[in-house]
Formats: structure tokens, C-alpha cells, sequence
């Protein structure tokens, strides 16, 4: 627990402004606390002495940092996520503490949060995971994760939310309010450029202007000024160079420069190296640096920090003044009285039945239907046999990964939810292994409890598995990746994008069977699959966390209908990927130039005209959707950069006479309630740059009944046109042609319709 000091406790705090604050009693009224925030963080600022200012930018534990005692401000605690409140530990290592009361729901993963493509999953999402958090009275919390899905081979992208800059932008934006409104701020990460994990601590990123700003900013820059985040988490990665916890472009003249950032820079856990460059360039609160605290025998080794003692030494020696520190220290205000301080929170709750069923409504959405021949599912085998083949069935995947490990109060695995929900039809289930994966299943000092020794050989595994599947109706075959190292894990990256522990082995014997399977991949990147077209039926089914055996079954039998959409693209071989190109070698451990630029992901497969397995945006559905009657309202939109910076409401009023309509109908016409996820692109068809095929600006999920219709309409204003130009360091647009594109994913077009820019 923190040490918690009252504010009644100090005299010289009965004259603070925010002692007048009155209860706030809903979330309006709680969110205006903001009104006199600034004059309450510049009263208590005048009030500090410059060890105090010092005493609140640096970690005092693993997890927490100071606050001032004298002045009755409290300190600050952060706790790992963003998929669930991870477990306590000691103050000065990371062994548990041992607490028996801190187990939690898991919540997807974000990849599959993605996958809905849907912001009011994604504010569900942070309401839940926020609750949580402020349950266990947490300030921080270190999520959510918006890094660019660069390569399939990335560590560290089950925690992110895609290949695409536009989607990310939408998802995270709900996120954070969703949290904020609990009283506990994000921490959005890992900003910018960490894009591997291998040699994360050292690899020098460096790429055009146009490429950090079309692809590699924008989720941050919406997370910060249209979500809000009360912080930020900077990466371990250098850039042109430079440390990004301490860099001058990245934080300095980006992020609270050319965003007006108010908010609290946080380092990454050991991510600050250099005492000069954290106190010029933008660091405001470092944690995690190079120690395990009071373990390495120094009486306090937390002031052994770049922002403590060797700061203040500088500042006592005249060295440095106080202009930066007074910055931080009121950055770090701002955010304890948004968060500690804050006023009226509320209680929160944990491992309640509401945040189980949020995890499963988001778990059911973010499944995707990849391949759905002869209509193989949902499952239809009443009173037959069912064979689940696989680890991934049984084994436990909230345990692992990195800081992302969790220790849940439950987790359904999919054979057993299979095995209960078949029961109701009176149909039996049978499992087998079929492969040796990762056995351990511990992290931290959390295990899972599972004895997963195996010692048949893995021609005895097979052959069990395909003896089975000639007795059985239909065939369930649960792989895919885990979070041992070298899988889905934080410090590490794949070696590759075939299939561990001779799965593909295992897909390929089953198939020759001729019982109907269906592949489910429990994964959080896309992986190679030399078997497609021998396999009727594929499911992307994500780590979904504690309701993950739910979700699946949910699908697998048809009490749901999919509506996931992939969130990146599943190329076919890893040597089509950008970063796999010759002379950008992934991982690297030097200097590293992304030279594919702005072609990441679809854009690259479509630039380079190279077939993908699965495209971006891809997902089936049990029923079927009709498009129909697309228009546009104009032919043309009028620029308004003329009006720009005249005035404000001249500028308002010409953005939105300057603006086009295109709608859609969308009709269900099948026989089940099911929701199709409309997709808007914009193709620049002549520009002076090279462009994109076509890019992401618009995407609704429409819920229809068998029979029902929806128009479904999207707006297209000038700022959807535009790209970064270098030279200028501007947005700019271009008058000519261009295409609006209704889609149903990035390769399935429905409709094109022209319009031009004048």
C-alpha cells in the first residue's frame, strides 16, 4: 500500500487552492477539477524548496516516486499493464511481495482490441482496466501501447495495435478517458521508433521526416492531444543518436513544442543514461536506472539517479539552473494532482463480473475468421466427437511475455470452455497434445500451477493425434505462439515466422486425415502458413486473457458471429516484409535506417504489388453483406489553407463548408445477426511525391439482423489528403484528382469514387 499522507496534515496546506475543491459526485464535474489545476500546481511549486523539487522526478522504488510530505502532496505509484494490473513486488526488486489479494481479470491483449475496430470496445476497455487499477490504488498506468507493427518477427507487437497509424489513432483515443475517468492516468508507450526488441536498449533509428510523421507519430500525437494522456513513457531506442528518454527533437520540439504536451515524461524502466541530456532534453520522471535499489548495498541508491543527487549537485555548483527543473517538477504536479490528489475518485473494483464479461465482449469482436471453406464453421457435429489437437489448448497464457505477466484470479483455457460447451449438446470432446511447446510457465515468481512434462516423442504425439482424428467429426487444432522467449515477448523478437516446436508438422498430418479442421492461432503477430489451402478453416484468436477458452468456443460453435478484422497484413513469406529487405537486416544492433519510409505494412505490399496472405482489414463473417448505392456528395472540395490562421471562426466556418460525404448501404443478407466493419481509403491519383496506393482514413462497425440495412456515411475534409512534406516541415495538400474507396478490407474493394481537390 502507499504511504498515504493527509493533506489535513499540514499546516502550511490549509492555504492551498485545491483544499477548496468540493467533492466531485459524477464524471463531468470530476473532470473539472481541471479548471484551477494550473494555479494549484503553480501555488505548490512556489512552496517547494529545490530538494523537494528534485525528490518528486525520480523513483524511490521499483514502482513508486516521491511526493512532499511537508506539503501534504502524496507520492505517485505506477503499475505495468496494459492488459491487466500487474502483480506487486518488492519495494527495491522484482521478486513478488507475496500479496494474496492482488490476482486480476486479463484482458486482451491489444492487438485484439484492434481487431474490433470498434472505439466503443476500446473505451470499455479502459474504463475496466482503469477501475482496476484504481481498485488497487494506482496513479499510473503504464499503457497503452501504440508502436507501428513494423516486421512479423517483433517481440513486443502483441501489445500494440497495428500496422496502421489511422487505426491505432482511433483505438487509443477512447482508451485513455476510459482510464483518466477513474482518477489514473496512461501512460502511453513506448514513444517513438521501437520498433525490435532484441537490442532495444542500443539499436540508432533514424528515418525521413515524412515517415515519423505519416507513420510513426500520429497514434502518439492523437493519444496525447485528442485522448489526453496524463503521460507519456519514452523508449529505450536512440534516435539520430540520442537516447529517446532524454532526446531533443523527439521530446523537446515535438512532443511539447509542436503539441503543446502538458503532461509528464516518464522514462522506460532503465532507459535514462546520461545526467545532461536528462535534464535538457524533456525528461521529466526517470525510473528503473541501472539499479535494484537498495539491493546493491548503497544506502539509497534511488539517489544515485541522473535526476537526483548528481542533478542537484549540478544545480548547488551553479553548473545548471532551476528553469528545467521547475518544468519537471511541475509536470510531475500536474500529474499527481490529476491522479493522487485527485478528488472525489472513485472506489474502482477488481475480478468483478463486469470486467469478465467486458473482457469477453472484446475477446468475442477481435477473433477473426481468416478462411471459412464449405462453410467448415460453426461447428455442427451434435452428439458426435470433437478432437482439440494441441499445447495451446491447455496452456496458460496471461503467465509470460515480460511486464505484461499477470497473475489472474482465472483463465478458461479453450479445451476446457470447448469441453463445456459441447456438453450441452451432448457432444464428446477429446484432446491431444500433438506438439511439445514451453513447459515452464513461470515469470517473476507468478507460475501457473501446470505440469506440462511430456516425454513421447513427437512422431508419437502425431500419430496419437492423427489416430483420433480418424475416429472424430470434426478436428480443432489450437497453436500458434506463446510468451516464452523468442515468441510473443518483451526483450526478445522471433527468429522467424514459421511455426514453432514442429507444429506445421502436426496441421499438415491432420489434414491428410479428411475430417474437417479448423486452425485456431493463439498468437500475437501474424505467422507463416505453408498449409492454407490443404486447411478449410482458420481463426486469428489473439491472447484474450482470462475469457480466452470463452471467446473461442463462443465463435467456434456459432453462439457468436466473428467480426474481428486484422489490424496488420499476413504476408506470405517474412522476405516480403519492408524490414526484411536487403540492407535493412532486422534485428540490428548499430545504426538503423528505415528505408522502406512511409511504406509500412499494407502500403508496402500494395506499392511493390506483392500478394499477401491475409490483407489488412481481412475478416469473414457466418453471414454475408451486400454494398450498395455508394455516393459522394460533391465532385470537389474547396482547399481552405487561405482561411487558415485568419481567425478562428473563419477557419471553422470554411473546414466545414470545405467537406464531401460519401455514404453506403450495407445490407445483411443472410440469415444471422452479424456486424460488417466498413472500411474508407483515399488514393491520391497524381502527386508530386510518391504516395501510397491507397491509405486508411474512415472505418465504422455496423451491427445488422438477417435482412436489415444501414446507410453508413463518412466525411472527407482537406486534412485527409494531405501528406508531410520534408523541405517545408508542413502538412500540405495538392490540388488534382482523387479517389475515395469503400472497402471491406484493404484488398476487397466495393466501390471508387472520384473527387478532386481545387
Amino acid at each position: 500500500m502507499k504511504n498515504a499522507v493527509s493533506l489535513l496534515c499540514a499546516a502550511a496546506a490549509c492555504s492551498f487552492l485545491w483544499l477548496s475543491c468540493a467533492p466531485k459526485q459524477n464524471v463531468e464535474l470530476y473532470l473539472d477539477q481541471d479548471v484551477d489545476l494550473e494555479a494549484r500546481v503553480e501555488d505548490a511549486l512556489s512552496r517547494m524548496s529545490v530538494e523537494e523539487k528534485v525528490a518528486i522526478i525520480h523513483a524511490q522504488s521499483k514502482f513508486s516516486s516521491a511526493g512532499v510530505p511537508r506539503l501534504g502532496i502524496p507520492e505517485l505509484w505506477c503499475t505495468d499493464g496494459p492488459h491487466g494490473i500487474r502483480p506487486e513486488v518488492k519495494w527495491d526488486e522484482w521478486d513478488q511481495a507475496g500479496w494474496t489479494n492482488d490476482s486480476i481479470v486479463a484482458f486482451p491483449a491489444l492487438t485484439c482490441l484492434a481487431a474490433t475496430w470498434n472505439e466503443d470496445m476500446s473505451l470499455l476497455y479502459g474504463r475496466s482496466i482503469g477501475e482496476e487499477a484504481r481498485y488497487r490504488e494506482k496513479d499510473v498506468l503504464l499503457g497503452p501501447g501504440v508502436n507501428i507493427y513494423r516486421t512479423p518477427l517483433g517481440g513486443r507487437n502483441f501489445e500494440y495495435m497495428g500496422e496502421d497509424p489511422f487505426l491505432a489513432g482511433q483505438l487509443v483515443v477512447p482508451y485513455i478517458p476510459g482510464v483518466q475517468e477513474q482518477g489514473v492516468a496512461t501512460c502511453v508507450k513506448h514513444y517513438c521508433l521501437n520498433n525490435e526488441e532484441t537490442h532495444r536498449h542500443t539499436v540508432n533509428v533514424d528515418l525521413s521526416d515524412r515517415a515519423l510523421y505519416e507513420i510513426y507519430l500520429p497514434a502518439f500525437k492523437k493519444a496525447c492531444q485528442e485522448g489526453g494522456s496524463w503521460s507519456i513513457m519514452a523508449s529505450y531506442n536512440l534516435y539520430r543518436g540520442e537516447h529517446v528518454c532524454h532526446n531533443d527533437r523527439l521530446l523537446n520540439q515535438v512532443l511539447k513544442g509542436e503539441w503543446g504536451y502538458d503532461g509528464a515524461v516518464i522514462s522506460d524502466w532503465g532507459g535514462c543514461h546520461d545526467t545532461d541530456q536528462a535534464i535538457h532534453n524533456g525528461l521529466d520522471l526517470e525510473y528503473g536506472t541501472g539499479t535494484d535499489g537498495l539491493a546493491t548495498g548503497t544506502k539509497n541508491e534511488y539517489d544515485n539517479y541522473h535526476l537526483a543527487h548528481p542533478y542537484l549537485q549540478k544545480i548547488r555548483s551553479g553548473e545548471v539552473g532551476t528553469d528545467e527543473l521547475d518544468d519537471k517538477a511541475r509536470r510531475v504536479l500536474r500529474l499527481i494532482m490529476r491522479t493522487a490528489m485527485r478528488d472525489g475518485k472513485p472506489a474502482g473494483n477488481k475480478c468483478s463480473e463486469q470486467h469478465y464479461q467486458a473482457a469477453r465482449r472484446i475477446g468475442d469482436e477481435g477473433i477473426v475468421l481468416l478462411k471459412n471453406n464449405a462453410n467448415t464453421l460453426p461447428l455442427n457435429v451434435k452428439g458426435g466427437k470433437i478432437l482439440v489437437v494441441g499445447e495451446n489448448a491447455v496452456k496458460m497464457m496471461t503467465v509470460g511475455g515480460g511486464s505484461s505477466s499477470l497473475k489472474v484470479q482465472k483463465e478458461i483455457s479453450p479445451l476446457d470452455a470447448i469441453r463445456a460447451r459441447a456438453a450441452q449438446d451432448g457432444t464428446e470432446v477429446v484432446w491431444a497434445r500433438g506438439y511439445v511447446g514451453d513447459v515452464t510457465g513461470s515469470y517473476n515468481g507468478v507460475t501457473t500451477g501446470q505440469d506440462l512434462s511430456e516425454e513421447r516423442s513427437a512422431e508419437e504425439l502425431i500419430a496419437e493425434a492423427v489416430a483420433l482424428a480418424g475416429e472424430s467429426d470434426a478436428v480443432i487444432f489450437v497453436g500458434g505462439l506463446n510468451k516464452a522467449k523468442h515468441q510473443d515477448c518483451e526483450g526478445r523478437d522471433r527468429k522467424s515466422m514459421e511455426l514453432p516446436y514442429g507444429q506445421d508438422a502436426v496441421v499438415e498430418a491432420l489434414a491428410a486425415v479428411g475430417t474437417p479442421l479448423s486452425v485456431v492461432m493463439v498468437s500475437g503477430n501474424a505467422v507463416a502458413m505453408p498449409w492454407v489451402e490443404k486447411v478449410p478453416a482458420i481463426l486469428q484468436a489473439w491472447y484474450i486473457g482470462s475469457e480466452a477458452g470463452e471467446c473461442i468456443a463462443d465463435v467456434v460453435f456459432g453462439d457468436v458471429n466473428p467480426s474481428g478484422r486484422l489490424p496488420f497484413s499476413f504476408p506470405v513469406a517474412l522476405s516480403d516484409s519492408p524490414a526484411h529487405q536487403e540492407g535493412m537486416s532486422f534485428p540490428n544492433n548499430n545504426d538503423c535506417f528505415y528505408g522502406e519510409g512511409i511504406f509500412v505494412g499494407y502500403r508496402w505490399f500494395e506499392n511493390k504489388g506483392i500478394d499477401v496472405l491475409f490483407p489488412f482489414g481481412h475478416g469473414l463473417s457466418y453471414t454475408t453483406f451486400e454494398y450498395s448505392d455508394a455516393s459522394i456528395s460533391a465532385k470537389s472540395i474547396k482547399s481552405v489553407q487561405e482561411a487558415v490562421g485568419a481567425d478562428v471562426e473563419s477557419e471553422k466556418k470554411a473546414r466545414k463548408s470545405s467537406t464531401l460525404t460519401v455514404k453506403v448501404s450495407v445490407k445483411n443478407t443472410g440469415d444471422r445477426a452479424g456486424a460488417e466493419v466498413v472500411q474508407l481509403y483515399i488514393q491520391d491519383v497524381e502527386a508530386s511525391v510518391e504516395r501510397p496506393v491507397k491509405e486508411l482514413k474512415g472505418f465504422k462497425k455496423v451491427f445488422l439482423e438477417p435482412g436489415q440495412s444501414k446507410t453508413v456515411s463518412f466525411e472527407i475534409n482537406e486534412d485527409m489528403l494531405r501528406f508531410f512534406d520534408d523541405q517545408r516541415h508542413a502538412w500540405v495538400s495538392e490540388k488534382g484528382e482523387f479517389n475515395a474507396i469503400v472497402a471491406a478490407s484493404a484488398a476487397d474493394i466495393m466501390a471508387t469514387l472520384p473527387f478532386s481537390l481545387k
